[in-house]
């Protein structure tokens, strides 16, 4: 039986960026999961949606020697624009912009293509002597010892790990062998994510508009064949999504450049549209016997407010300066679970009440999301407080 330091189960990203973290700290590290990266933008099942990776959540690439490699791919967030377009006509009638420097001389953040993070990641993993990355391979079960958490593999392989993260997505297999209750919301949405180019320069802006069915949201990407580029996330009702992604070209373009409220201009398709489930999720405990739980297998946010890595991201961090002199050590879990899970649970619950505003469809309820948001970005110090929070600053 093999003996790690830290056995990450779960190659998405915030896995691969968990292995990359403690290999950075020298600990030896597997990280496993049983389907490989899709690492190309054409290939079939490539994550075609972004990160944004917010300024706190940068620093913490630069420590782990990750963000050198992906600046040169990253596009800068300087302003947050929220538009309302729920009047009669799908028009913006109402425009706000929240701009990072009022509370500093960094934009808010730099968004990357997920595709792409793999691709980079992976690479990066590839070259750290002490990290081993075995795609294909999926964790089947845990038994929790004092000594550390023995661990069965799909292929037969166990392997005991000191300390076991689970990043292993929102059914994760990690969380369910430990018998980790979750509470679900769900909204009966989907969001359909795909990449555009437009008549007009995003100006670094990323741009969320409001009307009903959940947001949708422009954000910026590097040109795109000399032309302007920008990642949508539509979110809409699961039949209404569905409806959308079964449209002609020339239709579904005429739908997305009504729904855009024409803020950049004309759209135009120029990747696959790709369907992704809406829901809120957060697990009963973020830790138990040698393991811990981040990300999407400790908690699923909708795509509000670039919110969800940055808070796995958030769960590393915490978990990375608990762990550096005795990984998996219950009280270190325990302190991890105190420090993490109330403060993703509030944030959790604020996004929960802005999808839930963003949905309504009855105008009265429109009218008032509107006049709620011209009326908080009218005070300054409110406006502040707020952006300071998206980013998870004090």
């Amino acid at each position: 039986m093999q003996r790690i330091d830290i056995l990450v189960s779960g190659g998405g990203i915030a896995g691969l960026i968990a292995a990359a973290a403690f290999g950075a700290e020298g600990f030896s590290v597997l990280c496993v999961d049983p389907a490989p990266p899709v690492t190309d933008e054409a290939a079939t099942g490539a994550d075609l949606r972004t990160t944004a990776f917010l300024t706190p959540s940068v620093a913490r690439l630069a420590r782990i020697g990750l963000w050198d490699r992906l600046l040169p791919y990253a596009t800068p967030l300087q302003v947050m624009r929220i538009v309302d377009a729920g009047g009669a006509t799908p028009a913006a009638r109402l425009i706000r912009d929240f701009d990072a420097a009022e509370i500093g001389d960094q934009p808010f953040g730099w968004n990357l293509p997920n595709w792409l993070l793999r691709r980079e990641i992976s690479a990066r993993l590839a070259g750290m002597e002490n990290v081993r990355f075995q795609p294909g391979t999926g964790t089947a079960g845990v038994l929790p010892r004092d000594t550390g958490a023995i661990v069965t593999l799909t292929d037969g392989g166990r392997v005991q790990a000191r300390l076991l993260v689970g990043a292993d997505g929102r059914d994760s297999p990690v969380r369910q062998a430990l018998g980790i209750g979750v509470r679900t919301f769900r909204y009966g949405q989907k969001a359909l994510a795909f990449a555009v180019t437009h008549e007009q320069p995003h100006r670094n802006v990323s741009t969320e508009i409001h009307r009903s069915g959940g947001p949708f949201t422009l954000v910026p990407l590097p040109d795109r064949d000399g032309k302007a580029c920008s990642a949508v996330v539509w979110m809409e009702s699961g039949p209404e999504v569905a409806r959308l992604a079964t449209l002609p070209l020339d239709a579904f373009e005429a739908e997305l450049n009504a729904r855009s409220a024409g803020v950049l201009g004309q759209l135009s398709l120029v990747t696959r549209l790709t369907q992704w489930p809406i829901i809120s999720q957060i697990a009963d405990r973020f830790s138990g016997p040698r393991t811990a739980l981040i990300a999407e297998a400790a908690h699923v946010v909708p795509p509000i407010g670039a919110q969800g890595l940055n808070m796995s991201l958030a769960d590393l961090s915490a978990l990375l300066d608990l762990s550096r002199d005795n990984p998996g050590d219950a009280a270190s879990l325990d302190a991890y679970n105190r420090a993490r899970r109330p403060e993703a649970y509030a944030r959790l619950l604020g996004i929960d009440a802005l999808n839930r505003a963003s949905q309504a469809g009855a105008r009265p309820l429109r009218d008032l999301r509107a006049a709620a948001l011209g009326g908080l970005y009218g005070i300054a110090p409110v406006r502040r407080l707020m952006m300071r929070a998206g980013l998870g600053m004090r």
